[in-house]
This record gives C-alpha cells, sequence and structure tokens, in this order.
C-alpha cells in the first residue's frame, strides 16, 4: 500500500504493472525500474499476479482462485480457438480476461501507470480501457510486438500486422481472414484509447509500432530498459586459456535464439579460420528442452546450464572473450547489455535493437543478417574472427573495454531511465493527480 507518512506525501505515486516481479525478461526489467524511479524520489510499486521476491514495494493483486480463474478461462479460449494445439498454446494472447485492477488501491491512488506485460489473464483488454477512464498518465511499456499485432508476441517476418492481422499462422488450420488474429486486432482497436502512451525498449521496436495499423497514429517514445550493474575493471585477459566463445538465453534452444546457426558457425569457423578454431571454445548458459539441439558443435564445447544470480553471471562473462547472439530478431538483448558491461565484445545479427547497444566497429559487430542458416552462420563467423582480432592486440582491446563500459553506463544506467520516464509522465496532460507538485 501507499505510503501515508507526512514526509513522504509529496511524492509521485507510480504503479507499475507486470505479471510477475522476477520470471521474464520483462519482469526483471520492470522491477529495476521501480528500484531506479524509487531512488529518483518517486513512490514507484509493482502489481504483480506472481510475486517472487521479499521487496515490500511489490504487492500481489489476487490469490487463489480470483487469480486462476482468468487465465484458466482465457487459455481455454484460446485452446478451442487453435483446434486444441498445445504447441501454440502459450505463443498467443488475446487480452480477453483479466483481474479488475482498476479498482485496486495502487491504480485507484496513482498519480501514474505504468503498464508492461500484462498478458496471461492477468490485465485485459477492457481493464485496460478502464485504466485509461480514471484520467492518470497510463503508459504501456512495448517488451515485444503484441501491442500492434491481434494475437502474437513476435510477428518475425509476417507483416499482417501492418493491416488488420488475420490469415494467422499461429491458428494453423483454423486461419483465416476472420480468423482469432483478426478478431482480437478488431476488439483492440475498439478498446485501446488514444490517451495511452506507448514506450519501445528498442528504436526497432518503435519503427515496428510506427508501420502498424493499430498503433501508427499513438503516441510513441523510446526509453531502453535500465541495466543497473557495475562495469567490469577488467583491462586485459588471461593469455594462457583458450579464446572464450559464450553463448546464453533463458532457453538456449527456442528458435528465436538461433542455436542451430550456432552449430553451424563453429564449422564455419574451422573452414574459414582453422588457425583461430584451434584455440577457441563455446561455453553455453541457459535451459535446454532437447539436449540434442546442441550436439553438432565443430569446437570444443561445455555447456553449464542456468546461471543463478547476478554474481554467477557476472563472473561467467568476466571469464569470457566474445559474446555471440544468433538471434533471429530481438527487441532490446540484454546479454549485449551485460557482455559490453562485463568485458565480453558483443557479436549479433541486426535483427532488432541490437543497434541501440552496439556500434559496429567500435563496441562490437553487427552482422548482416540471413535466413539462410549456413550464410548466417558465415557472417557470424566473421564477427568471432574480427573480434579474435581486436582481443589479439593489448593496447586495441583495452580500448575496446573502456569504449564498452562507457557505451553501457551512457545509455542504461538506472539513473538515466528513470529520469526518463519521469520527464515523460510529467509531459503527459494529466486530469487530476499531483503531477505538477514541487
Amino acid at each position: 500500500m501507499w505510503n501515508t507518512d507526512v514526509a513522504n506525501c509529496n511524492k509521485m505515486k507510480i504503479a507499475i504493472i507486470n505479471k510477475s516481479d522476477s520470471t521474464g525478461g520483462a519482469a526483471v526489467v520492470s522491477r529495476r525500474l521501480m528500484e531506479a524511479l524509487r531512488k529518483q524520489g518517486a513512490d514507484a510499486r509493482m502489481l504483480v499476479a506472481e510475486k517472487l521476491t521479499d521487496s515490500p514495494y511489490v504487492e500481489k493483486a489476487a490469490e487463489g482462485l480470483r487469480l486462476k480463474l482468468p487465465f484458466l478461462k482465457e487459455r481455454l479460449g484460446i485452446f478451442i480457438e487453435n483446434g486444441f494445439n498445445r504447441e501454440t498454446l502459450f505463443k498467443i494472447d488475446t487480452g480477453a480476461d483479466g483481474l479488475p485492477l482498476w479498482r485496486h488501491p495502487l491504480v485507484a491512488d496513482a498519480d501514474a501507470i505504468l503498464l508492461n506485460w500484462v498478458n496471461q489473464g492477468f490485465l485485459s483488454l477492457k481493464g485496460v480501457a478502464k485504466i485509461a477512464e480514471l484520467g492518470k498518465p497510463v503508459i504501456w511499456t512495448m517488451h515485444d510486438m503484441w501491442n500492434m499485432t491481434g494475437i502474437c508476441h513476435h510477428a518475425g517476418d509476417c507483416n499482417h500486422f501492418r493491416m488488420e492481422c488475420g490469415d494467422c499462422r499461429l491458428m494453423g488450420k483454423h486461419r483465416g481472414r476472420h480468423d482469432l488474429s483478426r478478431r482480437v486486432w478488431l476488439k483492440k482497436r475498439e478498446l485501446l484509447p488514444g490517451s495511452i502512451c506507448y514506450v519501445a525498449v528498442s528504436n526497432w521496436l518503435a519503427s515496428k509500432a510506427r508501420d502498424s495499423k493499430l498503433l501508427g497514429e499513438s503516441r510513441i517514445e523510446v526509453i531502453p530498459n535500465a541495466f543497473p550493474m557495475k562495469p567490469s575493471e577488467r583491462t586485459e585477459r588471461q593469455p594462457e586459456r583458450p579464446l572464450r566463445l559464450l553463448f546464453g538465453a533463458a532457453r538456449l534452444d527456442d528458435p528465436i535464439k538461433g542455436l542451430p546457426v550456432l552449430v553451424e558457425m563453429t564449422k564455419a569457423i574451422v573452414r574459414k579460420y582453422p588457425d583461430l578454431a584451434g584455440r577457441i571454445e563455446i561455453v553455453t548458459f541457459g535451459g535446454v528442452k532437447n539436449p540434442d539441439s546442441m550436439t553438432g558443435m565443430a569446437i570444443p564445447h561445455r555447456h553449464l546450464g542456468m546461471l543463478r544470480g547476478d554474481e554467477e553471471v557476472r563472473r561467467v562473462y568476466e571469464e569470457s572473450d566474445v559474446l555471440v547472439s544468433a538471434s533471429s530478431y530481438e527487441t532490446l538483448p540484454g546479454t549485449l547489455v551485460e557482455a559490453q558491461a562485463y568485458g565480453c565484445i558483443p557479436v549479433s545479427f541486426n535483427q532488432g535493437g541490437q543497434r541501440d547497444i552496439v556500434d559496429h566497429l567500435t563496441t562490437g559487430y553487427i552482422a548482416e543478417y540471413s535466413s539462410d542458416p549456413s550464410e548466417a552462420a558465415s557472417r557470424l563467423a566473421d564477427g568471432v574472427a574480427w573480434a579474435a582480432g581486436i582481443i589479439s592486440d593489448s593496447e586495441t582491446y583495452g580500448n575496446m573495454l573502456e569504449k564498452m563500459r562507457k557505451s553501457v553506463s551512457e545509455r542504461f544506467s538506472g539513473e538515466s531511465v528513470a529520469e526518463a520516464y519521469l520527464q515523460l509522465i510529467k509531459s503527459l496532460p494529466p486530469d487530476k493527480g499531483m503531477l505538477n507538485r514541487n
């Protein structure tokens, strides 16, 4: 609940709504934003369905069946619509069901409301409209493409979101001009008010939103996620160990992450750079559903499994040299930020928000993406070879480390991100609240 102490009554009260405070990338960065806003003097708090941290500023919206019923009802509706296809059951969200969060004290008494990832029965489209009717500034931070599509979170190479969706491949045999994706798209157009300001976490995501028919006329701002980490002080690497390439994700064999391209990249390195291949190793971390997906590596490989805690993450980066990202698309990949902060040269494709993080040939390497896995792998191999050349010269490598640290500190500090949100809130016309207080 809000702090009612007299000493704190003039603080701006900001409610951040996200499904979880810990599970998933959006949860982590939403909690970081809350903490950064509090450091800037705002009374920011989170409202969640799943509370896994012990933060006193995170409140669970409901318990038991009240929480589960909207989730189960929405999943059942999707399951029926997609022909009982389990494969796409959790790739689709409709915003059909949710909790009455507009009645919750944290929302009702807030001066501004920040929506984040609110799917899977947490907040419905009608609920979003009800929150907007409260007359407070409402900012919806987009961590993926769901706000601008009918039902999917990542459109990939599908451009239907530029019109009115429909004929959605996620619907399988049930796809068609007036399928679930089209109907949900129309419901979004009907229910989502124009007063909502949308924040994209990368320029790539903002460009997608501006190209969409659903959000093309909305106010869209770009504010990156906060990565409030202390950069590594490393200035050199241990020359006696192999050159270590790092590859990680929450789930390594998620098709988006490009694990098959990584495997092909090792073969391309052996073929194109045999001298380099003899002195490098691959280290991977993250969950894996299918262990066979990591077979076929042409250079030595170690898998660390899931990393636990910030210190372990930091240690693994500091003991590595190059971070490889083979994702087919990303909104704002945090691994690239962590890599630069902890002294790993990032090598990535240009499919998403990578250019918001990496300056090509200055703080890393951006390879042109190709849908041909062999060609894509070859281009990543070229990037690894470039990074190895940088590392081989101690002076050049030291300069690169300093540039990466400076870039991360300037772009992704909690202070700069929180200040951008506070300025955006103050720029939105409030109908009531305390936004003009000193």
